[in-house]
């Protein structure tokens, strides 16, 4: 049986130089990912600034920025 993937699992995979999306707020822009600490993902909005972000509560959106 598939489930679907968490944030907790996406949060898992995520690593300083990566690129997301906040699905909660699109307006912040394209993201990227400082740090990964402990499920804290400290990430760089485009146009909010420097985050911190529960990842066992928010699943980011990874992203190609090509």
């Amino acid at each position: 049986m598939e489930r679907d993937t968490s944030a907790a699992d996406i949060t898992a995979i995520l690593e300083p130089g990566m690129y997301v999306q906040h699905p909660g707020a699109p307006d912040w822009g394209l993201g990227q990912v400082q740090s990964n600490i402990g499920g804290k993902v400290t990430v760089n909005f485009e146009h909010e600034g420097k985050v911190v972000l529960d990842g066992r509560n928010v699943a980011l959106n990874i992203v190609d920025p090509s």
